[in-house]
């Protein structure tokens, strides 16, 4: 891979880096800021604890891809950068661009998604019922 992209996708990976501890900091600064229950009705605390669980969500998310960017940063290190983890064919640089921290190629990202669509549809015949994020499987019978 050509030096000047390596330099840009490392930019770009440190930018989005720098952005996504801000995001979690402010969630985190967010969430310690919280609201008083003083005065609030059962369907205010009832918004609120949904928001704080949706929060909670979306920093799980950042923290996912933290972990991706710092993946990418070391692949780069290490020479394995934008080389697919399932063929080991290079990645497009325009994939790249969009996705700094992708590991896999446009097709076989593909045949992950598609190899998923099936198994989703195999345990939905079979009558497999997922449980919601903060359900119990009292609450989903």
């Amino acid at each position: 891979m050509r030096k000047a992209f390596l330099k840009s996708a490392r930019e770009s990976l440190l930018k989005m880096r720098e952005q996504v501890l801000a995001d979690i900091e402010n969630d985190t600064k967010n969430s310690r800021e919280g609201q008083k229950d003083e005065g609030m009705d059962a369907y205010d605390l009832a918004s609120e604890e949904r928001d704080r669980d949706i929060s909670m969500i979306l920093s799980d998310r950042d923290r996912v891809k933290l972990q991706s960017i710092e993946e990418a940063l070391q692949r780069i290190n290490a020479g394995s950068y934008g080389i697919c983890e399932e063929c080991e064919l290079d990645i497009a640089e325009d994939r790249l661009k969009a996705l700094p921290f992708t590991r896999l190629c446009v097709i076989c990202q593909a045949d992950q998604e598609r190899e998923a669509r099936q198994t989703r549809r195999v345990d939905d015949e079979r009558g497999v019922r997922r449980i919601a994020v903060g359900e119990s499987e009292e609450d989903a019978s």
